[in-house]
Parts: C-alpha cells; structure tokens; sequence
C-alpha cells in the first residue's frame, strides 16, 4: 500500500514538474483548454495563447486558464429553429437550414433571407411552362367568377397554399368585375395584379397586391406559378347563375368547371327548380363540351371546314352529286348535335336533349327559361394543345 501511493506521488510530482517547467519557460507561453459547444457533441482542445504583461511578474507555477464557449444554438434548439422556419415558409429543408446557418441561427434573419432568395428563383422560373394548377370558383346571387391559376406540377396544385391564393383571386375577380350586363366576360389578369389582397393564412398573411402574392407563393413552391385567366358569367334579377366543378379537393376549386346563367321572363319563379335544372346543365357543360349555345351561332368558318371535311367524305364513296349532298347534310346534323348545347342529348337522360330540358321547366316555372350564357374551362386548357394538338378549345357563350 505505501509503494503505491509513493508511486502515485511520483507520477503526480513528475506531471505537476513538467507543467511547471513549461510554464516558466522563457517564451512567455502557457496552455489552456478550448471548449466548443458544437451540433451534436462537445469537443474539448488545446490551444496556445500569450501570457499578458499581467502575468509576466507571477511566480513560477502559475499557469493562466481560460475557457471560451461557442454561441451556437445546440442539437435540440436547431431542430425546433429548422422545424419552426419550415412551418413559416413552407420552404425545402435544405434551404431553411442553409439560410439558419448563414444567419448564424437567427430565425427572423433567416427567414427575411428566404424570402429574398425566393422571390429571385421565382423571377427566374417565370418562363417555365406552367400547365398544371387549378380553377378556382367565387359566386354570389347573381354572378360568379372563375380564375385558373397555375403551376409545373399537381404536387404543388396540391398545397393549402397554393389552393388558399387560388380562392382568394377568385374572390378578389368577382369583386373586381362591376358589368351590369349579363353575360359572360374575361377579366384579363392585369386587371388584377395590381389590386390589393387581404390574407389570413397563417404562412401568408397580411397586405399585400396580388402580384407579390403570387410571387411569393411561387417562391414558397419552387415553381412558376401563374395567373393564367379569369371569367365572370352574370345574370339579371330575373335568372340564376349555376356551376359545376369536376375534380374538386376542396368546395370552390376544381380541375374543369361549368358555368351556365338560366334567364326567366317572369320575374316570380321557383327558385328551386331553376337551381336544379341549372346544376344539372352546368355539369352537361362539362361533359358534352359544347362549343356553341345554338345552330344559328355556329360560326361560317366552323361550318364551312366541317362542310368540306364531310364533302370529301361523301365523295370518296363514289355516289351521285345528289346523294352527296344528302349524306352531308345528314352528317351536318350530327355535327350540330356534338358542338351545339341547345342540341346535344341530355347527359343525364339521353332519351331528350337540352332543349326539350328547357321546355319542360319553363312549363313547371309558368314562364319561358332560356339559357343566357355559358362556359367551360380546363385548367392547361391551350398550353399543351398550341404545342402538339388542333383541338379547338371550348368557347364562351
């Protein structure tokens, strides 16, 4: 027992002499421990830092220590920094923590820095093609609005963000547009870019135009998002305006949508069954995609092409002129009964078409029911057709 603690003495005297030794030395030079709190573990080193004039004078054996610790935030508090800016900006992980650690953990630099990062890849990102998105609808009594923003994908068509602006512009198209007159009217978007927008969604909030909405949105995406079109269908005292969303994630949004206005004669009618036959119609319209509302608005160039397209059918069966022009005639009525509305055979019961639909509400309402206007809208409608189809697109009545 007393050799072992003279040999713990021995080895403690030998360790405390070369400290001291060292500390004494002419180069006025002695060691510390650094201590750096670092992300996931606490790294202690040595480092050699100058004796001051301060200590030049002390007796041998003093040895100065210091101790320095880091101002990072630790694991845990990164964790809540990065889950907090994420919650706020709904940006990529990757880019919340590199703007967190650019910022030195400083959650409001951070974000103010995202914003600002985002708002030039969205600039950037404007000309990418922007086929996907939503249609989205606001209506009162006597009007609705309908806007079609876009994006690159259905993720992002997807977002509660993304899906909140879409419903906003809506609201903001129906209150923009004050046509007296019924009918059926674009609303060109800069119309609307520079209007003021109210919003109160938690990860976009406050006053802002619609234009610095969207870009921000689109920085909050990584997409291009767009304001592609907007429409207001109205109607007067005496009609309804009726919709129809198809593919619809949430009321007021939609992937196809129809709009149709029913007009009434007289001024006392049922409301319920114009409400009814309306809704039925507006769901025809997105169905049976009709491109005009009766024969008489057929365009010339509509006819004529269709004409020659069915002549040239006729033809090539070897008949006579006379049967010819029959069997173009015969086929000009099929041709009526695909594109007219008034025309087409009821979706819903295909035994009548619209216009014997009509007839009998008008006989239930006691008064005449005629179909003011209508429209049918897609979202990418034309963005994908100017590049690889001829289609025509549906038109507003």
């Amino acid at each position: 027992m007393a050799f072992r603690v003279g040999a713990k003495r021995s080895l403690g005297g030998l360790l405390c002499n070369r400290v001291l030794s060292s500390s004494c030395s002419t180069s006025g030079h002695g060691f510390s421990t650094l201590v750096s709190k670092r992300v996931a573990f606490a790294q202690a080193t040595e480092t050699q830092v100058s004796v001051t004039s301060n200590f030049a004078n002390q007796p041998c054996g003093f040895v100065p220590f210091f101790r320095r610790f880091s101002v990072e935030a630790s694991s845990i508090d990164q964790v809540s920094l990065i889950r907090q800016l994420r919650e706020r900006t709904s940006a990529p992980i990757k880019d919340v923590k590199a703007a967190l650690i650019a910022s030195n953990w400083d959650i409001e630099a951070a974000q103010k820095d995202l914003r600002k990062r985002g708002k030039v890849l969205a600039s950037k990102k404007s000309a990418r093609t922007a086929a996907e998105g939503l249609l989205a609808l606001a209506q009162n009594e006597n009007k609705a609005a309908l806007i079609e923003l876009n994006c690159e994908t259905d993720f992002v068509a997807r977002n509660e963000i993304f899906q909140y602006l879409a419903l906003a512009l809506a609201k903001q198209a129906l209150l923009v547009s004050n046509s007296s007159q019924p009918g059926t009217f674009p609303v060109g978007p800069e119309h609307l870019l520079d209007l003021t927008l109210n919003l109160e969604h938690p990860k976009i909030s406050g006053e802002t135009t619609v234009q610095n909405a969207i870009t921000e949105v689109a920085a909050m995406m990584g997409e291009n998002v767009r304001l592609r079109r907007s429409y207001v269908t109205s109607t007067s005292s005496h009609g309804v305006v009726s919709t129809y969303l198809h593919t619809s994630p949430q009321p007021g949004l939609g992937r196809i949508a129809g709009i149709l206005s029913l007009e009434v004669e007289d001024g006392n009618f049922q409301l319920d069954s114009l409400q009814r036959v309306g809704s039925e119609l507006a769901m025809h319209v997105v169905a049976a995609k009709p491109l005009f509302l009766t024969k008489e608005l057929v365009s010339s160039d509509a006819l004529e092409n269709e004409r020659e397209v069915l002549k040239s059918q006729a033809e090539s069966t070897g008949k006579s002129q006379m049967a010819i022009e029959k069997m173009v005639e015969g086929r000009l009525r099929k041709y009526y009964e695909d594109v007219v509305l008034m025309e087409q055979k009821f979706v819903m019961n295909d035994t009548v078409n619209v216009k014997t639909i009509l007839d009998n509400l008008s006989k239930e309402v006691g008064s005449t029911v005629t179909v003011g206007s209508f429209f049918r809208m897609e979202v990418g409608e034309g963005i994908q057709r100017l590049e690889e189809s001829s289609e025509p697109l549906a038109q507003a009545v």
